[in-house]
């Protein structure tokens, strides 16, 4: 039994590394880089589906390894890409932006998702995706939310996944096209992209497109965003938490047995502190930082493999409606925010 699981795991780690380094590279090419490493990992995973039925079998212990644990362990070595530093010297008008846009954005895709018809889970994941930093936000969220049918949880998350990877790579597009009409600066611009736009990769994509100045603020603007990540996954798991408790009382549900603690998170906040105020060379952080993305890569592929497809797509309407009406409002907001304050 012991040799199974190890040959299932390394299995598994083949398959996935292939496409997280793959992931990687691709997202390096003009136009591609739109969609970013961990959504093309996804995909490629996606592809794995067409292996022999056998193949995808022996590995699926090791899949459903490699999905959970390299997931968290890639979250924790993001942490290193934050520097609270440069954070801090922003100022409070870029904590403040980020911390509306977060909220907001979180409230009105949860509720609109709802109204339009997504289940619960569904629809908070689709607003974590569109208000903090896309699919590692998905990913970070999801482990607290307990759903006991697995694959109903990896087509939620897929989903998700699939709706902020669409309105980024839209929204990045209609962003750069939009600039010389909205009267903004270049630093304006870095701000407005780093509010608005779902993964760091489009933050990136649109930043950059109109140099250094507007590159750098939608960086930190972005990465306030991403900060947030950790404060809003405790938020979550203690709101899903709190209601399953009043829906027990109430004949509708079992009590939960405790809080799901997100300690992943923790090190997402440990290893942040340590990439600020140790003296980590600029070529030790990027090296941690590509490994957050393989092992996130990893993990995205191991979901690719997995998931069920032809359930999702019956069910995606009502948050890519949602996510198109937030996604706009968040535009708006960014824009009026940068013209403001900025």
């Amino acid at each position: 039994m012991q040799i199974f699981v190890k040959r299932s795991f390394w299995l598994a780690a083949g398959m996935t590394l292939t496409c997280s380094v793959a992931g990687v590279l691709l997202a390096k090419l003009p136009y591609i880089n739109l969609i970013g490493a961990l959504v093309i990992a996804l995909l490629l995973g996606i592809a794995m589906q067409l292996t022999p039925a056998g193949l995808r079998q022996a590995a699926s212990p090791g899949t459903a390894f490699i999905s959970n644990k390299f997931l968290r362990l890639g979250i924790i070595l993001l942490g290193f890409r934050l520097n609270l530093a440069k954070l801090a010297a922003a100022g409070i008008k870029t904590i403040f932006v980020a911390a509306c846009a977060v909220t907001l954005t979180i409230i009105l895709t949860y509720w609109l998702s709802r109204k339009f018809g997504a289940e619960d889970e569904l629809a908070i994941l689709t607003a974590c995706g569109c208000g903090i930093c896309g699919a590692a936000a998905v990913m970070g969220v999801s482990p607290q939310i307990e759903i006991t049918d697995e694959e109903r949880k990896r087509e939620n998350e897929v989903l998700a996944v699939a709706v902020v990877c669409v309105m980024g790579t839209v929204f990045t597009l209609l962003e750069i096209g939009l600039k010389p009409l909205l009267h903004l600066t270049t630093p304006q611009f870095g701000i407005v992209a780093g509010a608005s736009l779902h993964e760091i990769a489009h933050a990136v994509a649109a930043g950059g497109a109109f140099g250094e100045a507007s590159l750098d603020n939608a960086l930190i603007m972005k990465l306030s965003r991403v900060l947030l990540l950790a404060p809003v996954a405790l938020i979550v798991g203690y709101w899903y938490q709190h209601r399953l408790v009043k829906e027990s009382a109430a004949g509708e549900a079992p009590v939960p047995k405790k809080l799901p603690i997100p300690w992943f998170l923790g090190g997402f906040i440990l290893t942040s502190i340590l990439g600020t105020f140790l003296p980590f060379s600029q070529s030790a952080l990027d090296i941690l930082v590509q490994a957050a993305y393989i092992f996130l890569g990893m993990a995205m592929a191991a979901l690719g493999l997995s998931v069920n497809f032809k359930v999702i797509f019956k069910r995606g309407g009502a948050v890519f409606g949602a996510a198109i009406i937030s996604s706009t409002c968040l535009l708006t907001f960014a824009v009026l925010m940068s013209k403001w304050l900025f």
